[in-house]
């Protein structure tokens, strides 16, 4: 058990080399790790909020905007609904149906009584589609028929799990455009029934990331009408279904007059990338689902020669013109794009639009200062718990100590170079963590050298109490260790912010303080008794 070959010491030795390769950069500049050969990795552990300063925003999710726009959305289906399709008559309504925020209701008047049945029972299976489950199943809208008007009123039931949805999408949008890798331990929770807490590391600029988190993202795509200037809608000749949208800043001044019914929206939108532009400058790639490909592919097919219109929270971003059906569900967006604006208008159309308007309650900058204090008491701690470990085992343990305190240090690099490669953020309780997992990978070695000792009081010869030791220790070591790090995977999932750092580091330090402790000791415990021989060892 003692006897490593050649293939298991060299798999040791390059672990630990690697280990040390990918923690090397933290201890570096920005600079010095810019200036360093290609083959040196680049990543380095990002400190957490508490760590490094950053900004800390309290939002609130403007939720009854969200019933709004789902009953402004039902009633223009309504409308729809009441038209011929098929073998279906065209119901006749006195005017367009109208929407009352004060009740959430949206009614309708039937011009012919003989048709109000009929409109009631559409009415009723436009509603029943839209059925969501909160226990049983229910309905979210109800249907009242008083002579021939209609109304069709949101349930409590429904408006609290639309509301809930609505702080649950916009945490996920909130994510993705300010950690659409998600390694930057960016802390996104919601706070009561309408807000949301965002703590972004090393982001002082609190300004700068509201005006990212803002902006809409609502992108749709509209057929543009020709058959009128922009001038005459301003002079008031604007028709019915249509709507004026300015160009972006960066598209120069002017405007264009749409159809105001996009006909594709930006939830068909799969993905888009900022990319290079062949013919200069910079574009964004987009590709499209199932339902959207199909729409897109029909609007062009049947429009060839039309200008369209591609609109992103109100401005035209670009319009080109159709030069041919576009079916293959992807396309490409160009214009005057800078750099970053590119990567911007990119992000926030991959990431998705915000189910509603978000609100800034509470903002706050937390200064490096702090997050300073906070490192050097984080290292003093670290410092003075290895010192005290290193001591005690040299004089517990002696030359075995001293394998053990090897072994604990290779255990910190490893730690350090596993979250540099994983990107990881280190929070104050991950130092803790840290600070866990030293004492556990010396209580490893306590239970391995104590059971050593019984061997050796037992009569038995060095090599063969040591052998001994680490075999019947090994399953303790093993039970505590796996229980640990099933705690640590609990506090990933189901923590948030600091408790998932803490975790990070606890599972990482787990894994790490098995390999060094059981084995990497043993390595040079092995090598020593192995090469020397001695027939008593001071233990």
């Amino acid at each position: 058990m003692l006897q490593f070959n050649r293939w298991q010491v060299g798999g040791i030795a390059l672990l630990l080399f690697f280990g040390a390769l990918f923690a090397f950069p933290n201890f570096l500049s920005e600079d010095q790790s810019a200036s360093m050969p290609g083959f040196v990795p680049k990543t380095r552990v990002n400190l957490g909020l508490d760590l490094r300063g950053g900004s800390y925003l309290l939002l609130k999710v403007e939720t009854d905007e969200v019933i709004d726009n789902r009953m402004a959305g039902l009633r223009r289906e309504l409308q729809r609904e009441m038209r011929p399709r098929g073998d279906r008559p065209r119901i006749a309504l006195e005017s367009l149906p109208t929407y009352d925020a004060e009740t959430t209701t949206v009614s309708l008047r039937v011009r012919d009584e003989a048709q109000v049945e009929d409109a009631a029972d559409r009415v009723r299976d436009l509603t029943r589609q839209g059925g969501i489950a909160v226990g049983p199943v229910l309905r979210p809208y109800t249907v009242e028929v008083t002579g021939p008007r209609i109304d069709v009123g949101m349930t409590a039931e429904a408006k609290r799990y639309y509301g809930d949805e609505a702080v649950k999408d916009s945490i996920e949008v909130v994510r993705r455009r300010i950690d659409p890798v998600g390694n930057k331990e960016v802390a996104i929770q919601p706070q009561g029934t309408d807000r949301i807490i965002v703590q972004a590391p090393g982001d002082n600029d609190p300004e700068r990331l509201k005006a990212l988190i803002n902006r809409t993202g609502q992108l749709n795509f509209h057929h543009v009408d020709r058959s009128i200037s922009p001038q005459e809608a301003e002079a008031g000749a604007l028709p019915p279904g249509r709507a004026v949208f300015p160009f972006a800043e960066y598209e120069g001044p002017g405007s264009l007059v749409v159809y105001e019914e996009p006909e594709v929206t930006g939830d068909m939108v799969e993905n888009a990338s900022a990319e290079p532009n062949p013919d200069g400058g910079f574009q964004i790639s987009f590709q499209f689902d199932g339902r959207g490909a199909r729409r897109f592919g029909d609007f062009t097919r049947e429009n060839v020669g039309e200008l369209f219109a591609i609109v992103l929270d109100g401005e035209i971003i670009s319009a080109p013109r159709i030069q041919s059906p576009i079916t293959g569900g992807s396309g490409r967006i160009t214009g005057q794009f800078t750099p970053e604006e590119v990567s911007r208008t990119a992000t926030l159309i991959r990431s998705g639009a915000l189910p509603a308007t978000l609100t800034t309650i509470e903002q706050r900058s937390v200064g490096a200062e702090l997050g300073a204090d906070s490192v050097r008491a984080g290292a003093i701690a670290l410092i003075v718990g290895f010192i005290g470990v290193i001591i005690y085992m040299v004089v517990s343990y002696g030359r075995f100590g001293v394998y053990a305190d090897l072994a604990l240090l290779a255990n910190v690099v490893l730690i350090a170079g596993a979250l540099s490669l994983f990107g990881s953020t280190l929070t104050l309780p991950g130092i803790a963590g840290i600070v866990l997992t030293i004492g556990m990978a010396v209580d490893a070695n306590v239970l391995i050298f104590e059971r050593i000792r019984e061997e050796l009081s037992g009569g038995k010869s060095p090599i063969v109490a040591v052998e001994t030791g680490y075999r019947k220790a090994w399953s303790a070591i093993l039970d505590a260790n796996v229980t640990t790090f099933l705690a640590a995977l609990i506090m990933f999932q189901l923590g948030a912010g600091p408790v998932r750092g803490f975790a990070v580091t606890l599972a990482v330090g787990v894994v790490t303080s098995v390999f060094t402790a059981f084995v990497l000791t043993r390595l040079l415990a092995g090598s020593y008794l192995l090469g020397s021989r001695p027939k008593a060892i001071a233990l």
